[in-house]
């Protein structure tokens, strides 16, 4: 990953990294120290399932940021919400269930 693109890096965002031992996670950026070149994320996909839940210190080097999704189906905004409570992340949570809720007007409305 070039420095460029961890310049883009931010609080917030979702990365993909590879711990030392070579185990990928899936988490939100809690905070940045680009002095010591690490993150500290929130791990919330793993291989080593100890790991899920914990907040972990990992090097820049090793994390990319992961695109933003454009969320197409019933199914991902399900599973979108299901990561919202897991988060505890209540304004998210709210702005998904409002699609899904949509989604749900709409395909009522065409079968009338």
């Amino acid at each position: 990953m070039s420095m460029n693109n961890q310049a883009n890096l931010k609080t917030g965002d979702w990365i993909k990294g590879k711990l030392q031992d070579g185990e990928i996670i899936i988490g939100y950026i809690e905070s940045l120290d680009f002095l010591k070149g690490t993150v500290r994320v929130s791990v919330i996909k793993c291989e080593a399932v100890e790991t899920i839940g914990k907040k972990i210190s990992i090097s820049l080097k090793q994390v990319k940021k992961l695109p933003i999704s454009k969320v197409v189906n019933k199914e991902q905004i399900l599973f979108l919400i299901d990561l919202a409570l897991s988060t505890g992340d209540e304004d998210w949570f709210i702005e998904l269930s409002a699609k899904l809720n949509s989604m749900k007007q709409l395909v009522n409305e065409a079968k009338h």
